[in-house]
C-alpha cells in the first residue's frame, strides 16, 4: 500500500472520536453495560439533588420517633402491642392526628403480657376449679395486647407497613396477610414496563390487617451503589399489585382516592409514565419507581420523641391534622439507608419525602423518551466534535468544549427546575472524552511525528512545512522516489576575489548573515534546503511535501531573493563590506528526491538530468547578464510572470536545446512596449534579416539602455553578418563548459 493511501492524524482522531461516541451510544441504547457511567450518572444525580433541594422543614408530616430516648425509658423493641395501642389513642384522641402510618411490620403476635403462658396453665390445672378459671377467662381480655391493638387501629385512618421478598432466603414461607391489590396483574400485561416481582412477602398478623383500611410495602430500592434514590411505588405479587407505604399513607391524606395508571401509547411504544390520584400525576419509571424528593438532610421534617407521645409532653398544634408516620432512628434497629443527601439517613423520613412530594406534586420525571433523546444528542454531538476537534487549534478546542460543559450542565438544571430528570454523564463523558483524547493524541502522537519530522526535515524545510508534514507523517519517508520538482542553483560571482579581500571572521559573518537571509526567503516560499556549497546553495520545490504550485513558487522565491540582495547590501555597504551579486538558475522536470549518500554520511537531496540542467543555467546568469534564468518547462507552469526569452542554448552534456527566459514583474507600458521590440528584434535575429535584426538591437539598447543580452545579439549579428551561418543553422547558441564559455 502506498503511503499516500494510509490515514492521516486528523483521519485517525476521528475515528477514535467516533469510537468514543459510538461506544457511549451503545451504552445509551443499553447494547453494552459501563459501569462507571451509571456511577457518573449517580454522582452527577446526586450533585444536582444537593445543589437544587429546597431545604427548609415541612410540618404536614410528623415522624414519631422510636429514638435511643424511648428505648433506654420504655424499654427494648418490640415494645409490647398494648403500649402500641396507648400510643395510637394519644395520637388519635388527643393530638387528633390526620394519618398515622407505621415504618414497621407487626408479623408476630405479641405474648409479652404472659397471655399464652395463662392459658396453658388453666387448661392443665384450673379447668377443674371453675371459679378461678372464670377469674383467668377475665383476664385473658385485658393481656390480649394484640386484641387491643387491633381494636385500637379499627375504623381509623391507619396504614400498616410490610414487606416483600425479592431474592430467595432461608424463609421459604409467607407470613402474615397481605392486603388487597390495588390492581391486577393483567392490567399490566403487554405494556412496556417491567415492575418489581416479588416472591414472599412478610406482613401484619390477619387480626391486625382485617381492621386496617389500607397497607403499604416500605421496601426501598437502592442502586447499584447501594444508594436509595427512588421508591418502587407498585409491586407486582402473583396476580397482584401491591402500593408503596408513601404511597398509601398520600391516598389516605388525600380522602382515600383511587389510582388510575396512567399510559402513553406511540408508534411502538406502550408504558405507563404516571399514576393518577384524582388530579395529581405521580411520574414514574419504567420499573413503576418513582424518584425521591428529598427536602433536605436529616430534620427536613419534624421529629418527637415516642416517648414524649406517651406520656403526653408534646405540643397539640405540632401533630394536630398532620400525617404522623412512626419509626426509628435507632442504629440497632436497622432502618438506616444511604442517600443522595446523607449516608446514614432514617428509613422513615425516606417516606416522608415522598409522601410530601406526592402531596406537592414535586416528584421529577423520568420519562423512557429520555433515553432516545440522550442517544440522538450522542449521535450528533459525538459526529460533530470527532470532526471538529482535529481541526482547531488546542485553544480553540478548549474555549469551545468549555463552553459546551457549561451549556450542557445549564441547560440539564434548567430541566430539572422545571421537573424533568435528564441524564448529564454520557454528554459530559463525552465531551471530556473526545477533548482529551485529541489533546493527548496531539500531544503524544503527533507532538513526537513533529519531532521525528524535525528530525529528519528540519535541517530542510521551514518550521511551518513540518506542521503540515506532522498531519500526514506517513505520507514523508527518507526513501528515494521519482517526482515532478523545481530545482534552483544560487551562486555569488565573484566570490574568489570577495573572500581574499576579507579576514575570515569578516568573510564567516558576512556569509552567516547572506545565507540567512537568502534561506528565509526561500522558506517563506515553501522552499527545501538541499545544501550549502561554499557560497552556493542549492535548494528544491515540491519534496518533501508535495507542491502543486512548485514552479511558481520556485520564480517567486528566486526575485525575492534579488530583492533581498538589494536590502542586504545596503547594510553590508554600512558596514564596509562588498557589495555581492547573484546568479541563479531554475528547471522544473523529473528528478529523484530522497536520502542518499553512503553508510558513513546520508542527506535528503535530489539527482537527475534536470537537476544538472538547473546547474548549467545558473552558470549562464553571469554570461547572459540576468540574476535570474528559468528554463521553458518552469516557464510553462508558472504563468504569473512576463518572461524574456534570453536564447535557445545547447548547454555542455546535453544534445537537446533549451530555449532559456529571464523572468519579468509586471510592470508598466514603456517595460511592455521594450519586450514587444524585443521579440521582434529577436525574430528578425532568427530569421538571419542581419541588417533590420542590428538595428533594432541598436535602437533597443539606444533607448532603454546598456543591458547584456542587447549587446550579446548585437555582437552575434556583427559577427554573422562577415561569417555566414551553415546553411542548416538552428539559431541555438553552444556553451563549451558549465560555466557558459562558447
Amino acid at each position: 500500500m502506498r503511503l499516500s493511501r494510509l490515514v492521516s492524524h486528523s483521519q485517525i482522531r476521528i475515528l477514535l472520536g467516533l469510537l468514543v461516541a459510538g461506544i457511549l451510544l451503545g451504552h445509551t441504547a443499553g447494547l453494552i453495560n459501563l459501569g462507571f457511567v451509571h456511577s457518573l450518572e449517580h454522582f452527577a444525580y446526586d450533585a444536582k439533588l444537593q445543589l437544587l433541594m429546597p431545604g427548609g422543614q415541612d410540618d404536614r408530616i410528623v415522624i414519631v420517633d422510636i429514638d435511643e430516648s424511648s428505648l433506654q425509658q420504655e424499654g427494648h423493641w418490640p415494645w409490647s402491642r398494648h403500649k402500641l395501642a396507648h400510643l395510637l389513642d394519644r395520637l388519635f384522641d388527643e393530638y387528633q392526628a390526620k394519618v398515622v402510618a407505621f415504618d414497621v411490620v407487626f408479623a408476630e403476635k405479641d405474648e409479652s403480657s404472659g397471655l399464652a403462658n395463662l392459658q396453658r396453665i388453666r387448661q392443665a390445672k384450673l379447668n377443674h376449679q371453675p371459679e378461678i378459671a372464670k377469674v383467668v377467662e377475665a383476664l385473658e381480655a385485658e393481656l390480649d395486647y394484640d386484641q387491643q391493638f387491633a381494636h385500637s387501629v379499627q375504623g381509623r385512618n391507619v396504614v400498616l407497613g410490610y414487606y416483600f421478598r425479592h431474592e430467595r432466603s432461608n424463609v421459604q414461607h409467607n407470613i402474615g396477610k397481605l392486603p388487597p391489590p390495588v390492581m391486577a396483574a393483567d392490567m399490566l400485561a403487554g405494556r412496556d414496563i417491567t415492575p418489581l416481582h416479588a416472591i414472599g412477602y412478610g406482613a401484619n398478623l390477619p387480626l391486625l390487617q382485617q381492621q386496617v383500611r389500607v397497607a403499604g410495602h416500605f421496601n426501598p430500592d437502592p442502586d447499584g451503589d447501594g444508594v436509595t434514590r427512588r421508591i418502587p411505588l407498585l409491586v407486582q405479587f402473583q396476580d397482584g399489585v401491591y402500593e408503596a407505604l408513601s404511597l398509601a399513607v398520600a391516598r389516605q391524606a388525600l380522602g382515600g382516592v383511587e389510582i388510575t395508571p396512567g399510559f402513553v401509547y406511540a408508534r411502538s411504544y406502550a408504558g405507563m409514565e404516571w399514576l393518577q390520584l384524582g388530579h395529581r400525576k405521580i411520574p414514574v419509571d419504567a420499573a413503576l419507581s418513582a424518584l425521591i424528593p428529598y427536602r433536605g438532610r436529616q430534620g427536613s421534617f419534624p421529629y418527637v420523641s415516642a416517648v414524649d407521645v406517651l406520656h403526653g409532653k408534646v405540643s397539640q398544634h405540632l401533630l394536630r391534622g398532620r400525617i404522623v408516620l412512626i419509626g426509628t432512628t435507632a442504629p440497632g434497629l436497622m432502618d438506616l439507608r444511604a442517600t443522595p443527601v446523607q449516608s446514614v439517613y432514617p428509613g422513615v423520613e425516606i417516606h416522608a419525602n415522598m409522601i410530601a412530594g406526592i402531596l406537592d406534586g414535586s416528584i421529577k420525571q423520568h420519562p423512557a423518551y429520555t433515553i432516545a433523546a440522550e442517544c440522538l444528542l450522542l449521535l450528533i454531538l459525538g459526529v460533530w466534535l470527532a470532526c471538529l476537534l482535529p481541526r482547531l487549534s488546542p485553544l480553540s478546542s478548549t474555549i469551545l468544549v468549555a463552553a459546551l460543559l457549561g451549556l450542557s450542565v445549564l441547560a440539564n438544571l434548567m430541566f430539572w427546575q422545571a421537573g424533568f430528570v435528564l441524564p448529564l454523564a454520557s454528554t459530559l463523558l463525552l465531551l471530556v472524552l473526545v477533548y482529551m483524547l485529541n489533546m493527548s493524541y496531539g500531544y503524544f502522537i503527533e507532538s513526537r511525528s513533529k519531532r521525528h519530522l524535525a528530525q529528519l526535515f528540519g535541517q530542510y524545510v521551514p518550521p511551518e512545512l513540518v506542521a503540515e508534514m506532522a498531519d500526514r507523517p506517513q505520507q514523508f519517508g527518507l526513501e528515494g522516489e521519482s517526482r515532478e520538482l523545481t530545482i534552483l542553483f544560487c551562486d555569488i560571482r565573484g566570490f574568489t576575489t570577495i573572500s581574499e579581500s576579507l579576514d575570515p571572521q569578516t568573510l564567516g559573518k558576512l556569509m552567516n548573515e547572506y545565507l540567512t537571509v537568502m534561506t528565509r526567503v526561500i522558506h517563506q516560499h515553501r522552499g527545501t534546503i538541499d545544501k550549502y556549497m561554499g557560497d552556493a546553495i542549492m535548494a528544491f520545490w515540491g519534496a518533501p511535501l508535495a507542491d502543486a504550485e512548485h514552479p511558481g513558487n520556485a520564480v517567486n522565491a528566486a526575485l525575492g531573493m534579488v530583492q533581498a540582495l538589494k536590502e542586504l547590501n545596503t547594510g553590508f555597504k554600512q558596514k564596509g563590506w562588498p557589495k555581492l551579486e547573484i546568479g541563479m538558475g531554475l528547471n522544473s522536470g523529473e528528478m529523484t528526491v530522497g536520502n542518499m549518500g553512503s553508510e558513513f554520511r546520508m542527506a535528503y537531496t535530489v539527482l537527475g538530468d534536470a537537476v544538472n540542467l538547473g546547474a548549467r543555467l545558473e552558470g549562464l546568469s553571469e554570461y547572459y547578464g540576468e540574476p535570474v534564468i528559468v528554463s521553458e518547462s518552469t516557464v510553462r507552469q508558472a504563468g504569473q510572470y512576463h518572461y524574456r526569452e534570453l536564447d535557445l542554448v545547447r548547454v555542455k552534456g546535453k544534445d537537446t536545446p533549451v530555449r532559456i527566459y529571464a523572468p519579468v514583474p509586471f510592470g508598466d507600458a514603456v517595460l511592455a512596449q521594450e519586450l514587444a521590440q524585443y521579440e521582434a528584434a529577436l525574430i528578425l535575429y532568427r530569421q538571419q534579416h542581419w541588417i533590420q535584426a542590428g538595428k533594432s538591437f541598436n535602437a533597443l539598447q539606444t533607448a532603454y539602455g546598456e543591458r547584456r543580452i542587447y549587446s550579446i545579439y548585437i555582437e552575434r549579428i556583427a559577427y554573422f553578418s562577415m561569417h555566414a551561418p551553415a546553411m542548416d543553422w538552428d539559431a541555438v547558441f553552444n556553451f563549451e563548459n558549465k560555466r557558459g564559455a562558447a
